[in-house]
């Protein structure tokens, strides 16, 4: 079976999360984008794991689903939103995203975790070992004075398949790799347990091709998720797979590669992270601009936040044009939301391109499905034909970049200011 999992989301009870971001609304934005798995997200929660437990029922092994009157109520908004969706209900995995803030070395670490279990009796371990750690009533996210070394072994004790994923490993704050608290390998972040370490989250400011520069990463699956705090975030990345739908399943498809199809990714340089630079002083820069400047901001003369880009070159050991062959596939993607604000000439959340997406995904299917499969002559006759334009030209990679940085979102368009077709 081929089918879209996102597992890296937060609940309402995550900070800068919607606080509307219930289980029902992460199973319609499901649908809408053409997901089948969502992670839980935030299960140390005490208030959002018995949410979980009250509306989710098991489906297949290690896998949950919305119970029948919560999906009956989903699936009646569909159908006014968008009846041509399918009908195959959002299943749900546990997962939580923690992080971990610690002394070591010389520099205090700031490292964040997805953890995946496969059922409530496992994250029950996960929770009872924790709890004798830090406090999980503050944050749906829960900061942790505890090593990452540590972290993996409670995640292993806590039983059969269970297993943690570095996430957003290239943030700069706030990661494995990251250049501002995170290490130069998942040997030294994880210590004699990185072995158990076999997949990676590569983060909306890099792409698996960016990774591919760092031969040490070879052995690890590179997956993609959205680290979503608002429903309509959700799958703006995601991984593939070509298994059974269940939890043992993926879990294989991770070790070994057979079934894992891929990852949808963001254009890193839309990422927020992607060139460095000082937001505040709205200074953009290239890694070599960067060193010119020593690392130092051209205007206010302060340290820069080094970006993905550069803390990649930095620990590269390979040119791009010296990757080995027989690597995953990835597609690049622009959320459906900003190319029709671009067709239309306004904000993504306005009402005309609301009206427009709603419109869209009623005669065309799910936004992943218009983005990489739906053929151009049902949107030309459904849409427009500037509409199908930018699909061919998205699904071509022919885009026009401007690289986020220091927080700041980059922007990709598909038309040049005054393009006409």
């Amino acid at each position: 079976m081929h089918f879209i999992a996102d597992l890296h989301v937060h609940s309402k009870y995550s900070r800068a999360t919607s606080k509307n971001l219930d289980l029902e609304t992460l199973s319609y934005w499901a649908q809408r984008k053409g997901i089948t798995l969502v992670g839980t997200g935030d299960f140390t929660y005490p208030a959002w794991r018995a949410e979980i437990r009250d509306h989710l029922v098991p489906a297949e092994e290690g896998l949950f689903r919305l119970r029948p009157e919560w999906a009956c109520a989903v699936a009646k908004r569909l159908s006014l939103a968008a009846p041509d969706l399918p009908t195959l209900p959002t299943r749900f995995q546990l997962t939580v995203e923690i992080a971990t803030v610690y002394k070591k070395g010389d520099k205090t670490r700031k490292v964040h975790h997805l953890i995946c279990v496969p059922g409530f009796a496992e994250a029950e371990k996960v929770v009872t070992r924790l709890e004798g750690i830090g406090n999980l009533h503050a944050d749906g996210r829960p900061i942790l004075g505890l090593d990452s070394r540590d972290l993996l072994e409670i995640t292993l004790e806590a039983g059969e398949g269970c297993y943690l994923i570095p996430a957003h490993i290239w943030t700069p704050w706030y990661s494995m790799l990251g250049s501002k608290s995170g290490f130069d390998s998942v040997e030294a972040c994880y210590g004699d347990l990185a072995g158990h370490i076999f997949a990676l989250e590569t983060g909306l400011s890099s792409d698996p091709a960016m990774n591919w520069r760092i031969s040490s990463l070879d052995r690890f699956r590179l997956v993609s998720h959205s680290d979503a705090h608002s429903a309509n975030k959700l799958g703006r990345e995601a991984t593939l797979y070509d298994t059974d739908l269940d939890y043992f399943s993926i879990l294989e498809a991770l070790k070994s590669g057979q079934g894992f199809a891929g990852t949808l990714e963001f254009f890193p340089d839309e990422g927020k992270y992607h060139l460095d630079g000082h937001r505040k002083c709205g200074v953009r820069l290239t890694p070599m601009e960067t060193r010119a400047l020593h690392g130092l901001c051209p205007v206010c003369g302060k340290e820069v936040t080094v970006g993905v880009q550069n803390r990649v070159e930095a620990l590269s050991d390979r040119d791009p044009e010296a990757i080995p062959a027989g690597r995953d596939p990835f597609f690049s993607l622009v959320p459906l939301e900003e190319i029709l604000a671009e067709l239309e000439g306004v904000a993504a959340n306005s009402r005309r391109v609301q009206r427009a997406l709603d419109s869209a995904l009623a005669h065309l299917g799910p936004e992943l499905h218009i983005l990489r499969n739906a053929p151009l002559e049902d949107i030309r006759r459904h849409g427009s034909e500037r509409f199908a334009e930018a699909i061919a030209r998205l699904r071509r990679g022919e885009v026009i970049r401007q690289g986020g940085f220091d927080g700041e979102f980059g922007v990709i368009r598909l038309f040049r200011p005054g393009e006409r077709l």
